[in-house]
């Protein structure tokens, strides 16, 4: 019996925990196909073009692979370029090439054993090491000659990429230089190349590349050589020049090699071997894998919103490692929105089509996932009704940013009065440092959305009046009732106005109470009869007058009577009494919608007139 008894609980239990995991499968499962419902109507609706997608994995593999960075890496840190290499490759016949190179370039491209034995040692050990950056190469290169060019540096310089970083933007050495072109952080600083928590230019390869040329150019101007040029950019012109004056002021890179660092004694021998190699592949059996998507087949455009990749995947149907390689600056996989700075996406060109056709779209996308996130939020006063109607109205605070762009007259000031914010603020938000502000300029504006709710409460008493029916009924009972009456005091009897109080808790003090329920810290003395800041702990305090209205049977009567108040409310005005301390500013955020040049409109008067005890009329 006992054994009958133990077997069922351990099925029934297990059933249980299975019936369980099951339901929260399904709630996952729901979840997800809510979102991928809405990701594919959107798809559903975009324009599509017509040519051909130009996608070739062998961008993908060679992203994520660092083998061919870290192999060229290590040769010329530890390759021994005075020892002999067994390989067929008659000397006579490479003297022929080298001295067919050394009439082409304005590189000292002469033959010495040291060079003859990384040709030879690059060919045995690296030829499929060859044909995959060849392949890369297609790729990259137009956009080093075009930087080069710019800067009338020599094209061959564009070799210089493969033997720093073998082709790989995301090339991280050692010492921390980065990028195509192995920029420490600070030389990347000095030549202007962008480098925050989103963004590292130091991969881009546009911008990286022109800094490269134009580091090239400051560097020839010392030397005149640019055999030393390059060994410059490897261990800096300080090292350069001490390598001179210890060769007894030689300026052959031959020369004074043997006072150079020892990594840099193998670093423009390994320059000249691999431009060699490009030059004479196919002599040796090298066959590089020709890549599909080119430089020519990639164009950008402007982000306006901030956007991650996982995002303009989903959207694009582009695989997230395609988007690293064609866009490697962006650090954390997200391209930001900057006021000050432009940031582009680059793509094949049949996706950048469909982007631009759409664009509206996918930002809506990309909108709708940021609606979702959570966010915090403040929620203020609550208006509480009495268990005549059993519902709750709630009015919660939400940050929301806008964008306005500065047009012709106007000024910080006006801004500010439009969307009730500071002037300080404004200048925060956007870095200004003056009050002084372009036309054109788009500016960040963040302001509190207001929102009013109601809630129904459970209760076994009273119902609500089959007459008063919706939430916004409900709302607009309280407002019309509000606008009838002509004082607080009137609005007080008319409504039942009741104070609001609070239990002082350990910890409290009468200024962060005050803070908590944005009152003045002199009502909280003058209600609770208080002569200094003192509170004795779990004494109750009023903290704010007539605030929480109760609706009462003669209100619900009124609502039943045919009076419509939920539409004539619309049409009405509040009346506001000044309190001691209050200014424009802060009667306008007590009201949604409402700017400072409202009110000094409908009450014809200045922010000099305010006084306490003035009635302000606020209309809508």
């Amino acid at each position: 019996m006992n054994i009958k008894n133990t077997s069922l609980s351990v099925f029934l239990l297990l059933s249980l925990s299975l019936f369980s995991q099951k339901s929260f499968e399904n709630k996952g499962i729901a979840k997800t196909e809510t979102n991928n419902f809405y990701l594919d109507s959107i798809k559903k609706t975009f324009v599509k073009d017509d040519m051909a997608s130009c996608v070739d994995s062998l961008w993908l593999k060679e992203l994520a692979n660092l083998d061919l960075y870290n192999d060229i890496s290590d040769d010329i840190k530890n390759i021994n370029i005075d020892e002999k290499v067994d390989y067929e490759l008659p000397t006579e016949l490479l003297k022929q090439r080298l001295a067919a190179m050394d009439a082409k370039s304005p590189f000292n491209i002469e033959y010495n054993q040291g060079l003859e034995n990384i040709i030879k040692s690059f060919l045995k050990n690296r030829k499929k090491s060859f044909a995959r950056l060849m392949a890369i190469s297609e790729y990259y290169f137009p956009m080093f000659e075009e930087a080069l060019a710019k800067q009338n540096v020599p094209l061959e310089i564009k070799y210089l990429a493969v033997v720093e970083s073998a082709l790989n933007p995301k090339a991280v050495s050692r010492m921390g230089a980065t990028g195509l072109w192995q920029f420490m952080y600070q030389t990347g600083k000095l030549y202007n190349l962008k480098i925050d928590s989103y963004v590292d230019e130091r991969s881009d390869p546009l911008k990286s590349s022109e800094a490269a040329a134009q580091y090239m150019t400051n560097m020839y101007k010392i030397f005149g050589d640019w055999d030393l040029v390059l060994a410059s950019y490897n261990s800096g012109p300080g090292n350069v020049t001490k390598a001179i004056r210890r060769s007894g002021g030689q300026q052959n890179y031959w020369n004074i090699r043997k006072n150079l660092p020892k990594e840099t004694q193998g670093y423009v021998p390994a320059f000249l071997a691999t431009m060699y190699i490009y030059e004479y592949h196919n002599e040796h059996g090298i066959k590089p894998d020709r890549a599909l998507v080119k430089q020519f087949a990639t164009d950008t455009i402007m982000i306006k919103k901030q956007m991650s990749f996982k995002q303009i995947s989903d959207l694009l149907d582009v695989p997230v490692a395609q988007l690293q390689l064609l866009n490697p600056s962006y650090k954390m996989n997200v391209i930001p929105v900057y006021n000050d700075q432009a940031h582009f996406l680059r793509l094949p060109k049949d996706k950048i089509a469909v982007f631009a056709s759409n664009e509206d779209k996918v930002y809506a996308y990309v909108q709708r996932d940021l609606d979702f996130r959570e966010k915090p939020f403040q929620v203020t006063k609550a208006i509480v009704m009495n268990d005549t109607l059993n519902y709750s109205v709630q009015r919660i605070t939400l940050p929301k940013t806008k964008y306005y762009t500065v047009k012709r007259g106007d000024n910080l000031g006006e801004i500010a009065d439009k969307y009730n914010v500071s002037i300080a603020d404004l200048k925060k938000w956007n870095k200004l440092k003056s009050n002084t502000v372009a036309r054109g300029k788009s500016l960040k504006i963040i302001t509190n959305e207001s929102v009013v709710r109601t809630i129904k409460k459970e209760s076994k008493t009273n119902k609500i009046p089959s007459e008063i029916k919706s939430e916004n009924q409900q709302i607009a009972v309280l407002v019309a009732a509000k606008n009838e009456a002509s004082s607080t005091e009137e609005m007080a009897s008319t409504l039942k106005l009741e104070n609001i109080e609070y239990v002082v808790k350990k910890g409290d003090n009468l200024g962060n109470i005050a803070k908590k329920f944005g009152t003045p810290l002199t009502d909280l003395k003058e209600w609770n009869h208080l002569s200094d800041n003192n509170i004795a702990l779990g004494s109750t305090i009023i903290v704010s007058k007539n605030e929480v209205p109760i609706i009462t049977k003669s209100i619900a009567e009124t609502f039943k009577r045919g009076d419509n108040l939920a539409s004539e409310s619309k049409n009405n005005s509040l009346n506001y009494y000044v309190k001691k301390g209050d200014s424009l500013y802060s009667i306008a955020k007590k009201y949604p919608g409402v700017s400072i040049s409202d009110i000094k409109k409908w009450n014809d008067i200045g922010s000099e007139d305010l006084k306490p005890g003035m009635k302000l009329k606020i209309n809508g």
